[in-house]
């Protein structure tokens, strides 16, 4: 039953063009988590991997106590299919929940690393996670206004297999939800959205307490104190506010940011506010004198802020829009007077650099190709087909390659691009992917004029782990896609709804393994199978056209014959229809109506007759959708016209 209704569904599947091992983050890094016991920092960003790194720290008795600190990176956690929004540590840091734009949480055993379980209770974009240390409970929320209660250890006893669980949910947003806070003992709960006012609940009873009103701007970031009494909020309107829950009003607003205010860290007696946003400066604010100090300056909008030790905080992290994680050693508080210009922390004591994240790119008119700069202005280029890199050409003008490679051929669109996750991540739909037919021999691979079909040859090669898609039918299908080029097998690979919404994530080489293979069968859509089991391929699109005499014949009342053909016809094939059916045909020469053979094809047609389209004399290796495009270029069936070489 779960298979016919999930293969029903409207479904598209992507694939990301990367390494195999990926050390370092592209783009944002959303979330940061520490467990100062083992050293560990958790990281996890827009190109959905969860990052393992390993803090080498040095005891200051000991004699390398002087030399560069520096974190080490272990090893990636991937399961997610989009942007990680948020992560929490919890049940003494064994076990880390992860939050995602592909509407999942995920459950994860953080020392053995792997992921434990899939919540699927959202129906949206999940955006941000809160953690009740002493009851052990969790709570999530997203952009389906939706807030639900975890129980950790419920959670924790689930498996792909067993996967249901119950959960009490509080209701009454009424907008995208940003930001969550919950105390340690899980008595107050309190979300921020882009309502602009926060929202305070009772978790025990689901009962909304009271709103609190005075942003003027989406609240990005909130953090309240163990009893549940008061609580900071941060937001886009360039502020930040403390708040007397009781009292249901707010004691202080701070306007030290010259932009909007995205993350909060606080100490462990609430007294001091570590806050930061888009205009990358990094503040320390003392909620008893309400005095704030610039602490260091980032070089890019800053994402998160997290202490390595609320009770006794020594050292700060940064994570930033630009993939870089940073850590700050805090000097005692200044007691000069509040100075915005100069920062009393110059630099940092580690740093955790990104990878350029692919920012632009060009679909060459080959329809194979892909040229893309990113955040460096490198330039490189891609082949969809082999989900590979070429070529890289480092910091060169990228309209330089692109015409270095372009070429007069049409070839339909068969596929879109997707830069959010820094990565170049192709996206097939099955509405246009086996649009794209071109002759082999055009297409690279045999010289030859047999057609292949780009979208089949690139099913076939990153489904050619799946055991059940070993096929041997002597097909049109077959041909169209035989030889295609392999793809890496540590590609991940995801099918997910049109919407968005995942169904299934695995690496190219995982088909091959029983369990995988079982649930790739379940969600595979009927159009994929049909190509990578039955070699079954939709027909070629045919073209009409008309095709008449040259004007400078100056034939009385010419013949304007309408035909049709597959639009990968060559201007050749059509010269050939020409000389066999209208000139010779039209020569008188078999008055009886025998039925001949005609005379051969000559070799050098093309030194014999040309064609014509709009006044330009046409390649005889154009095919017709090229003439249509590059030449015709309009509205109406193709006219051609032909004129014998005198």
């Amino acid at each position: 039953m779960t298979t016919q209704n999930t293969t029903k569904r409207k479904t598209q599947i992507s694939f990301t063009i990367r390494d195999e091992e990926e050390c370092r983050h592209r783009s944002f890094v959303n979330s940061l988590q520490l467990d100062s016991f083992t050293n560990t920092l958790y990281s996890a960003g827009s190109d959905a991997i969860i990052r393992v790194w390993r803090i080498n720290e040095v005891s200051p008795s000991s004699p390398d106590f002087h030399k560069e600190k520096s974190a080490t990176y272990e090893q990636s956690m991937e399961h997610h299919s989009d942007w990680i929004n948020d992560l929490i540590l919890c049940c003494g840091n064994k076990y880390l929940l992860s939050a995602s734009s592909d509407t999942t949480i995920k459950v994860w055993n953080s020392y053995r690393v792997f992921c434990m379980s899939t919540l699927r209770t959202h129906k949206d974009y999940v955006s941000c996670l809160a953690y009740a240390k002493e009851t052990e409970r969790a709570a999530s929320a997203g952009f389906d206004q939706s807030i639900f209660l975890w129980d950790i250890g419920t959670l924790t006893r689930l498996t792909t297999t067993n996967n249901t669980v119950t959960t009490s949910s509080l209701a009454g947003n009424k907008e995208s939800i940003y930001s969550l806070a919950i105390n340690p003992s899980s008595t107050i709960i309190i979300s921020g959205s882009t309502e602009k006012v926060l929202r305070v609940w009772d978790p025990r009873t689901c009962q909304k307490i009271v709103k609190l009103r005075g942003h003027t701007d989406n609240i990005r970031s909130i953090q309240v104190n163990d009893e549940g009494t008061k609580c900071i909020s941060a937001s886009s309107d360039g502020s930040f506010r403390l708040w007397d829950i009781g009292m249901q009003r707010s004691i202080y607003t701070w306007n030290t940011h010259e932009e909007g205010v995205w993350t909060l860290d606080v100490d462990s007696s609430f007294s001091t506010v570590f806050s930061a946003g888009r205009d990358r400066r990094v503040y320390r604010t003392s909620l008893i004198d309400c005095s704030s100090e610039l602490l260091f300056i980032e070089d890019a909008p800053v994402k998160k802020l997290i202490l390595n030790d609320r009770f006794n905080p020594t050292h700060i992290w940064s994570s930033t829009s630009n993939a870089g994680i940073n850590r700050w050693h805090l000097t005692p508080p200044s007691s000069s007077l509040f100075d915005s210009i100069t920062p009393s922390i110059h630099s940092p004591d580690i740093s955790i650099p990104g990878a350029p994240s692919i920012r632009q790119h060009v679909v060459l008119n080959d329809k194979r190709h892909v040229v893309t700069r990113d955040s460096k202005g490198d330039v490189a280029l891609f082949d969809v087909l082999s989900a590979s890199k070429v070529h890289e050409y480092g910091q060169v003008a990228m309209e330089d390659v692109v015409k270095e490679y372009f070429k007069k051929v049409f070839v339909p669109s068969w596929f879109t691009v997707d830069l959010k996750s820094g990565f170049l991540s192709i996206v097939l739909e099955e509405s246009d992917v086996f649009s794209a037919w071109i002759s082999a021999k055009e297409a690279g691979f045999e010289d030859n004029e047999t057609k292949v079909n780009y979208g089949g040859m690139l099913l076939r090669g990153l489904f050619s782990h799946w055991r059940v898609a070993e096929s041997h039918h002597d097909s049109i299908g077959e041909v169209a896609t035989r030889g295609y080029p392999q793809v890496p097998p540590h590609t991940p690979l995801i099918i997910c709804e049109a919407s968005g919404r995942p169904l299934l994530r695995l690496l190219v080489k995982d088909a091959s393994m029983e369990a995988q293979s079982s649930l790739l069968s379940e969600v595979i859509p009927q159009w994929i199978t049909n190509v990578v089991q039955m070699n079954d391929l939709p027909k070629f699109n045919k073209m009409p056209f008309f095709l008449a005499p040259h004007p400078s014949l100056h034939v009385k009342a010419p013949k304007k014959d309408r035909l049709s053909a597959t639009e990968m016809l060559q201007v050749r094939k059509v010269l050939e229809h020409v000389l066999q059916h209208v000139l010779q045909g039209s020569t008188g020469e078999n008055p009886m109506g025998e039925n001949l053979v005609p005379p051969p094809i000559p070799a050098n047609i093309e030194n014999k007759l040309e064609l014509y389209c709009h006044d330009q004399k046409l390649d005889p290796d154009m095919d017709l959708r090229t003439v249509k495009h590059f030449i015709w270029k309009q509205g109406g069936d193709l006219v051609l016209f032909y004129k014998p070489i005198k």
